[in-house]
C-alpha cells in the first residue's frame, strides 16, 4: 500500500461501522507483531469483542486511509488500553499521532500494559516518555505472558 501526502491518515472517532476494520488492523498487527504469544481468542471472538464492546463502549479513535483502517487507538479513562497498527503503516508516524492524541485527551497522565517480549513497542512507548513501572510474570493477563506496565506524566514546570 503506497502511501502520498494526499492519503495521509485521518484519525477520528471510530463509529460502528469501523468495528470490522478495527478488528481486521488488531489481528494482522498482533500476528505481526507477537507471533510467539499465545492469543486467548479466536478471530471471531475479537471480531465481536470490538463490535459488541469495544466501539461503543469505550473511547475508540481509528486512522483511516483511502478509505481502509489502518490503526486503532483505545482509551480507557487513563489507560491507553490498545494501540495497533496495520504492519504496512508501520513507521510512518500514525502511531505516533495517536499517542499524541491520546497525552492531549488524558493530560493528567496515562498508563498502559504491553508484553515483555515486545521490544519494539517498549522502544516506541518509551521513546514517548512513558517510563516502566511494573513487570509481570503475565499470572494477571489472559495470555499467560510476562509483561510491563509503562506509565507517563506530564512535564510539570
Amino acid at each position: 500500500m503506497k502511501s502520498t501526502k494526499t492519503d495521509a491518515p485521518v484519525l477520528r472517532r471510530a463509529v460502528a461501522p469501523d468495528a470490522a476494520g478495527a478488528a481486521e488492523v488488531w489481528l494482522r498487527s498482533y500476528a505481526a507483531a507477537l507471533p510467539d504469544v499465545r492469543r486467548a481468542h479466536t478471530d471471531d471472538q475479537v471480531r465481536a469483542w470490538f463490535r459488541e464492546v469495544v466501539v461503543p463502549h469505550r473511547e475508540t479513535w481509528v486512522a483511516t486511509a483511502g478509505g481502509a483502517t489502518v490503526a486503532v487507538m483505545v482509551l480507557d479513562g487513563g489507560e491507553l488500553d490498545q494501540l495497533y497498527v496495520d504492519p504496512p503503516w508501520r513507521g510512518r508516524g500514525v502511531g505516533d499521532r495517536l499517542v499524541d492524541l491520546a497525552k492531549r485527551r488524558s493530560p493528567a497522565g496515562l498508563e498502559l500494559w504491553t508484553f515483555q517480549v515486545n521490544a519494539p513497542a517498549r522502544r516506541f512507548y518509551e521513546r514517548h516518555g512513558f517510563v516502566a513501572a511494573e513487570h509481570t510474570d503475565g499470572a494477571h493477563n489472559e495470555e499467560r505472558e510476562p509483561d510491563v506496565r509503562y506509565v507517563w506524566r506530564p512535564e510539570t514546570s
